[in-house]
């Protein structure tokens, strides 16, 4: 069981596997899962006791699809991400992980306890994620014997409510040790670059747009959003713009007290002009840069898997909206389209997503400069970028790739030459399908023989 525990809400996984001497590889897939309600476990800060009661629901639930005997020996895991990597002062993520591990404790499962993943820690097990369910590390032959399919592996790009990750292998010189991850799975060594941006993520990026706003329009009493669909206005305080580390640096001299009343004008051409002043090009102290100044290899030109908020967003765009995402061109024109479109109209489309509805021009905007501009792909490279949500039954994202780690799922060596149980079921059945048929052969044989007898 796994708990990822993210900055905007907390999901629990289930997963399982077939015993070992039937799978010496841990060939793994979801069972179920279940959504916790509420924000994540960062937001109760103030009150950690409540932290832990969040995740009685599905803990619960939990308890009902494993099975009973199963119970003692099912490892629970919580990682929290960038939510509790922002948390100050540090006391304050120590309350609240000591408040969840007690709330975990109290369940029949094996807990090793709570732990904040690092963001190379966040993007490179979602790196291994994606590409052990895509079967690019290894995978099962049709006499069930385990081969390495000797493809090239796929790039990772998660994007959260607080930080987002771009993950790929690369033969390139990694020019800062921070961004270099060396793995051995299966026998087969990778260097792996990754990086976590902690402030553009969709909850910074709404943050940070709204702060230059602010800082542009002088904090005048109302203020004019060019992100937000005509229609919609909203009264907002201060200190929730300025309640971030993304933020803290523009902090005005008001008091954070301070209401002020944003109202939408939805123009996506100047909204596009605001999400670019997020991207800081100008200064590179590498041979090769993205933004901000942090260092990137150039991005590889094959597939590339983005999952999260990525694909919520193109699956708005897709299913709300009705617009194919092929081109980069198509993803900035539906942009455009969502920035134009008024709030009532969106409501009348979506009105279950109420909640997120008013943000989706400013963050398809900011996807769409993020994964053509933001990471300097080469020119020919979007079409291979698949935002997805899952592969086969299994959802995509660090969770999974957390748990092989943890219980050492993926081994370092090459797997033993031997075959799987399977093989010897195939065996079997080869056996009896030549048995089936000679012994049916010998039958019609004999009653031919017999028919001509009876004839003469």
């Amino acid at each position: 069981i796994v708990l990822d525990a993210g900055s905007s809400h907390t999901a629990v996984f289930i997963y399982k596997w077939p015993p070992p001497q039937e799978n010496d590889t841990g060939v793994v897939s979801e069972h179920s899962m279940c959504d916790v309600e509420g924000p994540g476990i960062s937001s109760y800060s103030s009150n950690p006791l409540a932290a832990g009661t969040s995740l009685v629901h599905c803990l619960n639930q939990a308890l009902r699809d494993v099975p009973k005997e199963k119970h003692a020996g099912t490892p629970l895991y919580l990682g929290a991400t960038a939510g509790m990597r922002l948390l100050t002062p540090p006391l304050a993520s120590d309350a609240v992980l000591s408040a969840v591990a007690a709330t975990l404790k109290s369940y029949p499962f094996d807990p090793p306890g709570a732990k904040i993943l690092s963001g190379e820690e966040e993007g490179v097990f979602g790196w291994v994620t994606a590409n052990y369910l895509l079967e690019n590390f290894i995978k099962r032959g049709w006499l069930g014997e385990w081969i390495q399919p000797q493809k090239k592996t796929l790039g990772a790009m998660d994007f959260g409510g607080a930080s987002t990750q771009i993950t790929f292998e690369t033969r390139d010189t990694i020019e800062d040790p921070r961004n270099e991850v060396m793995l051995k799975l299966y026998g087969q060594s990778y260097k792996v670059y990754t990086h976590s941006f902690l402030s553009p993520p969709r909850d910074q990026v709404l943050k940070r747009l709204l702060s230059k706003l602010l800082q542009a329009e002088r904090y005048q009493p109302t203020v004019h959003y060019p992100c937000w669909p005509t229609g919609y206005d909203k009264s907002l305080l201060l200190s929730s713009v300025y309640d971030s580390p993304c933020t803290e640096k523009e902090r005005p001299s008001l008091a954070l007290n301070t209401t002020i009343t944003v109202v939408g004008t939805g123009n996506g051409s100047l909204c596009a002009l605001h999400v670019s002043k997020l991207f800081d090009f100008t200064t590179c102290s590498f041979s090769h840069c993205s933004f901000d100044g942090i260092f990137q290899p150039e991005l590889p030109p094959f597939l590339c898997q983005a999952f999260s908020a990525f694909f919520y967003t193109v699956d708005f765009i897709r299913t709300v909206m009705g617009r194919p995402v092929h081109l980069p061109s198509d993803l900035k024109d539906a942009a455009k389209t969502i920035c134009a479109t008024s709030w009532s109209e969106l409501l009348q489309k979506a009105p279950k997503l109420e909640k997120r509805l008013a943000d989706y021009c400013a963050v398809s905007m900011f996807v769409y400069l993020l994964t053509t501009k933001g990471y300097t792909p080469p020119n020919h490279s979007f079409p291979n970028i698949a935002f997805q949500k899952k592969a086969g039954e299994t959802s995509i994202g660090w969770a999974l790739g957390y748990m092989l780690n943890l219980t050492n799922m993926i081994p370092a060596e090459k797997p033993s030459s031997h075959k799987s149980m399977l093989y010897n079921y195939w065996v079997i059945l080869i056996l009896l399908f030549v048995i089936t048929t000679l012994t049916s052969l010998g039958t019609a044989v004999c009653l031919l023989r017999r028919s001509k007898s009876s004839t003469i």
